[in-house]
C-alpha cells in the first residue's frame, strides 16, 4: 500500500485508502493498544519448521525505494549491507528465511493521466532486473514454480515481478503481453483509482466490477500464465474477476475485512469465492489494515491526503505535510498476534489451503510489533505453532499455497479452453 503517488518508507500509505465515513481522531495522545499476549518467543522447533519451509512473500516495494532515493546504481542504497532506512536488505531477507519474493513494479496511478504509465512501469521492471543482476550471489530471477524450487535449492532467493495496478498497461493487451515476456507473473487489476475497465476499492465505482475489456484482461492473463491479483480492487471487481478467471486468483497483499473493516481488505463472501476458485489471500502487514482503529484512521488519511495534494502540489511539501498529519493522528500498530489473527480468519472462512503472506514491506509507513522488517517472518511461524498448527499446515501458509495456485495458473496457460 503506497502513499498517494509517492510511496516511501515512513511516508507510504495514502492513495491506497478510501475515505468512508466519520473518524474519531486521537489527538496527540498515543492510543492505547488492545490487550493481547506478550511477545512471541522463538523456539528451536519453530525455527526448524521455518527453515524447512519455503517462504513466499507476495509483495515488497523495495524497487520503489531505489527510485525515490535516486539510487538506481545500488551504491548508496546497497542492500548487501544492513539498511536502517528501509524494511528490506539481503542480510535481513536471509535472517527471515525468505525463499521467494515478489518485487512490485509500482508506479503511481497519476501516471496514467500524464501518459507516462507504460514508460515508468518499464523503468521499474528494469530496476528489478538490474537489482537481481547486481546481487547474483543472493538473488535470481524466477518466472515459474520450477524456477522457484531450483533457485531455493541453490541457496538463493527466487525473485519474481508483479505489476501493481492495471493503469500500467494503458488499456493495451499488447503491453500486457510485453510485460509477460519481461518476466511479470502477476498484475494487480487496479491500484488507487478506478480505470476505464475496472473499479478500484479506493475510488468511485463506475462499472459494477469489470467491463468487457476488463474481462479480456483477465482472460489474457490466464492465457499468459500471469496470476490475476485482486488486491486494491472493489468487492464487485473481486467477484467479477473470480467469475471470469479459469485459473486461481490471488490477493497479493490484503487482509480480512471482518477483522479490520477497510475496503482494501477482503470480505468473507469473497473469501469463500476465493476458496472455490482455488486462490490465495496473502495477508498484508500494514497496521492500517489489521486493526479496527487502524482501518478507521486509514480512511481518514486518504481523505486528508487528497486535500493536502491540492494544497501542496510539490512532492516534498506534500510528503512533509502528510507525515506531520500522521504524527499527530497515531493509531495502534498491532503485533504479530494481530497478523496471525487475520491468517486464522482466512483459514476459518476459506480454509487452510487459501492463505499466504503479502507483507507490503517498504510500501507501508507503520508495521506491527515483531514484524518490523523482513527479518521477522519466523515469528509468524512460531505463533502459528503456538496456536496448534502442524508443520505441514504452517508450510502451506508460508508459501505452499501460493506455489500450488501458481502451478494451477501455469497449467491453465498450457491447456487453454
Amino acid at each position: 500500500m503506497k502513499r498517494s503517488s509517492i510511496p516511501s518508507f515512513g511516508l507510504a500509505m495514502t492513495v491506497v485508502l478510501l475515505a468512508a465515513g466519520p473518524l474519531r481522531l486521537w489527538g496527540d495522545d498515543k492510543p492505547a493498544e488492545p490487550k493481547e499476549r506478550g511477545p512471541v518467543q522463538m523456539t528451536e522447533e519453530g525455527m526448524r519448521i521455518h527453515r524447512e519451509g519455503l517462504l513466499v512473500d507476495g509483495h515488497n516495494d523495495l524497487p520503489w525505494q531505489f527510485r525515490t532515493k535516486s539510487d538506481l546504481s545500488f551504491q548508496s542504497l546497497d542492500i548487501s549491507r544492513p539498511q536502517k532506512s528501509i524494511h528490506t536488505d539481503i542480510p535481513r531477507l536471509r535472517k527471515g528465511g525468505v525463499g521467494a519474493q515478489f518485487w512490485a513494479a509500482y508506479v503511481p496511478a497519476e501516471s496514467r493521466k500524464k501518459g507516462t504509465a507504460v514508460r515508468e512501469t518499464l523503468d521499474q521492471i528494469d530496476v528489478i532486473h538490474r537489482m537481481i543482476r547486481a546481487y547474483p550471489d543472493d538473488l535470481e530471477l524466477a518466472t515459474g514454480v520450477d524456477d522457484i524450487l531450483r533457485i531455493r535449492k541453490a541457496g538463493k532467493i527466487a525473485s519474481l515481478i508483479g505489476v501493481e495496478g492495471g493503469h500500467s498497461i494503458d488499456n493495451s493487451l499488447g503491453v500486457l503481453r510485453m510485460y509477460s515476456k519481461l518476466g511479470v507473473r502477476y498484475m494487480t487489476l487496479t491500484h488507487t483509482e478506478t480505470l476505464d475497465w475496472a473499479d478500484s476499492a479506493t475510488d468511485e465505482a463506475k462499472h459494477g466490477g469489470l467491463t468487457k475489456f476488463g474481462e479480456q484482461v483477465v482472460q489474457e492473463m490466464n492465457r499468459l500464465g500471469m496470476m490475476v491479483d485482486i488486491s486494491h480492487v472493489s468487492a464487485d471487481t473481486m467477484k467479477h474477476a473470480i467469475k471470469v478467471s479459469r485459473a486461481p486468483v490471488i490477493a497479493s497483499h490484503s487482509s480480512a475485512y471482518a477483522l479490520a473493516p477497510h475496503v482494501r481488505n477482503v470480505p468473507d463472501d469473497v473469501l469463500k469465492l476465493v476458496a472455490k476458485n482455488g486462490g490465495v489471500v496473502m495477508v498484508n502487514f500494514y497496521s492500517g489494515f489489521i486493526t479496527p482503529e487502524g482501518a478507521r484512521a486509514a480512511k481518514e488519511l486518504f481523505k486528508t491526503a487528497r486535500e493536502l495534494r491540492v494544497k501542496y502540489p510539490d512532492d516534498k511539501e506534500f510528503e512533509t505535510a502528510l507525515a506531520q498529519w500522521e504524527k499527530e493522528h497515531p493509531f495502534p500498530a498491532g503485533s504479530v498476534h494481530t497478523v496471525v489473527n487475520h491468517i486464522e480468519h482466512v483459514i476459518k472462512v476459506a480454509g487452510i489451503d487459501h492463505v499466504g503472506l503479502g507483507s507490503d514491506f517498504d510500501g507501508i509507513s507503520r508495521a506491527p510489533r515483531q514484524l518490523e522488517d523482513v527479518s521477522c517472518f519466523p515469528f509468524i511461524t512460531q505463533e502459528l505453532l503456538n496456536r496448534g498448527y502442524t508443520k505441514e499446515q504452517i508450510h502451506k501458509v508460508l508459501g505452499g499455497n501460493l506455489l500450488r495456485a501458481f502451478r494451477e495458473v501455469e497449467k491453465a496457460a498450457r491447456d487453454p479452453k
